[in-house]
């Protein structure tokens, strides 16, 4: 019974989320799958915002994945300065542009297993290269609106990204794997935020049993 009554309140939500965010899409500008890459990269410890005020620049200056490769490390680092941890992230663009380049013929692989071989193509970054650039459902992209939203929710007891994604994986159907991660994304910038979440203004409040609920 316990089950079923779980199974209808997932539903529910994923309902709800459907209703609310039919059309959610990934934040990060990009016209082709190396650029979602490269702002992928560059998002780590950073908002999508700032990384959308730097990437416009950087792609004129570095339009192909050659000009990545030959780009000198500090000079790359220095034009990301404003993204934070922008040696680590020069390095890892640098080195993504060489292997995509010297492994895969300057096409981007499209599957997980080759992908997550890319120098800063972990596998959340590599979920998200693959399902909002290809539309390939390899997994769900566990960033920390994810995790956050998805333990308050109780759709999850696991702290541990990968743990979390394998739950989610197992009740989210996998047509909706993409556009859920999406979903989760835009909900927890704009109403379950970490600081104060908007518990009055919110869709899933009735469906909701977080202990800091603030109504």
């Amino acid at each position: 019974m316990a089950t079923k009554k779980n199974a209808t309140r997932t539903a529910e939500i994923f309902r709800i989320l459907d209703a609310t965010y039919p059309n959610a899409e990934c934040a990060l500008h990009h016209s082709n799958a190396w650029e979602l890459l490269v702002a992928t990269i560059l998002s780590a410890q950073c908002t999508d915002k700032r990384v959308n005020e730097v990437t416009p620049g950087l792609f004129a200056k570095y339009p192909t994945i050659r000009d990545f490769a030959a780009a000198r490390q500090e000079v790359l680092a220095a034009d990301i300065r404003s993204t934070g941890f922008f040696n680590n992230k020069a390095k890892s663009v640098i080195g993504a542009a060489k292997k995509i380049l010297n492994d895969f013929g300057g096409e981007m692989p499209k599957t997980l297993e080759e992908l997550v071989t890319v120098p800063g193509a972990a596998r959340k970054t590599a979920n998200v290269v693959l399902g909002t650039a290809f539309g390939i459902a390899s997994g769900i992209v566990v960033d920390t609106h994810v995790q956050r939203i998805a333990n308050r929710l109780g759709l999850t007891k696991n702290q541990d990204p990968v743990k979390i994604e394998q739950d989610l994986m197992k009740i989210v159907p996998r047509d909706h794997w993409i556009l859920f991660s999406h979903q989760l994304i835009h909900f927890g910038r704009g109403i379950c935020v970490a600081r104060k979440p908007k518990c009055v203004e919110c869709p899933l409040n009735s469906l909701c049993k977080s202990p800091d609920k603030t109504a």
